[in-house]
């Protein structure tokens, strides 16, 4: 017996028990054990028996000889785990599609609308600020933004991602509106759920502004400036025009190479896309598709360039972070997954 076959029949009794074990504890269906079963019996067979296969080859005209039965095989089975993974991939998109969903509307449903309908009428700036265990800066924040910019009232909105501190608490202590959704999905649909509150609120202007400090709630006229003159639908707040406190070289060398990646995709020159300082008319957020739960200030602002929507870059301050610990992977993971975000987003 050749080592390719003894090779094959451990792999197909390997499969069955890692099939046996994982149905064991719930993780795969009857359906799938049942198909595995099959898949690794089929792999025994061949690897003990190959004569046993012969009326498909010869069916498909596969004369014995240079390797030809061993290679069919492995186109075949090449094929089908394209297919099996294919479906599975499917399944979990569509299972997490699903808890998506589930968890926007928990958000939506927990908001304060109580305190909510107590606002006084007029024309509103709604400021969303997406915050996991920020107990140490929210409030501060909070407390910072000033409440009436422009003739407009300014409500502050926290959607706490999650949180299993007193982020919530003490975000409404503050002043902030606030929801907290059911389990930690990431920046992303925290802003989504925060968007949908604001256009529920009657909101002509949202802007976002980081519940850590980073961002700077007196520079908020400066944000919403261009749209309130009429210059522009969105607004990217920049520290590269504006200042910052470095975190590291290497992120430091990012924003410059991410910029330089969303100028050349879109034709439109982006000094600072990972900022989470924006400012956006509402009417444009109702046309935006977002998709991204995490690493999602790309994919807003490249939403806006597809929408040609008029985007201007205004010089803010990037300060450390008041308190607590960064919630941003290491930098290669995050400029890897930002990258990927920009050119998904680009090519929808």
């Amino acid at each position: 017996m050749t080592a390719v076959r003894i090779l094959g029949i451990v792999a197909g009794v390997g499969l069955f028990l890692m099939a046996i074990q994982a149905y064991d504890r719930r993780r795969i269906s009857r359906l799938n054990l049942i198909t595995v079963t099959v898949l690794g019996t089929a792999l025994v067979v061949l690897s003990l028996r190959p004569s046993v296969y012969g009326p498909v080859f010869d069916w498909f005209d596969i004369v014995p000889g240079a390797e030809r039965r061993v290679i069919f095989v492995l186109v075949l089975g090449v094929l089908l785990l394209f297919f099996l993974v294919l479906g599975l991939q499917s399944g979990s998109d569509t299972n997490d599609r699903g808890l998506r969903l589930l968890i926007e509307a928990l958000g939506r449903e927990r908001f304060d609308w109580d305190r909510a309908a107590a606002l006084p009428e007029g024309r509103r700036i709604v400021v969303i600020s997406p915050a996991y265990n920020e107990q140490e800066s929210v409030g501060d924040v909070v407390r910072a933004i000033p409440r009436e910019a422009d003739g407009l009232q300014v409500i502050p909105v926290v959607v706490s991602d999650g949180s299993d501190d007193a982020t919530a608490r003490r975000a409404r202590d503050a002043g902030a509106l606030v929801t907290e959704l059911p389990i930690r999905r990431g920046g992303g649909l925290a802003l989504r759920v925060g968007y949908e509150i604001a256009l529920q609120l009657g909101a002509e202007i949202v802007v976002t502004m980081d519940a850590d400090g980073q961002h700077l709630p007196s520079e908020l006229p400066v944000m919403i400036r261009p749209i309130i003159d009429g210059s522009a639908d969105y607004v990217n707040g920049s520290r590269i025009l504006g200042d910052f406190e470095r975190e590291s070289l290497l992120r430091h060398l990012g924003v410059h190479l991410f910029a330089r990646i969303v100028t050349v995709l879109t034709g439109r020159r982006i000094t600072d896309p990972s900022s989470g300082y924006r400012a956006a008319r509402a009417e444009l957020l109702q046309r935006f598709v977002l998709e991204e739960d995490q690493f999602w200030t790309s994919e807003i602002l490249i939403e806006a360039l597809r929408h040609r929507a008029r985007v201007v870059e205004v010089p803010v301050t990037i300060v450390a972070r008041a308190g607590g610990e960064s919630k941003k992977p290491t930098s290669l993971r995050y400029g890897w997954s930002f990258s990927k975000v920009i050119v998904q987003t680009w090519l929808r």
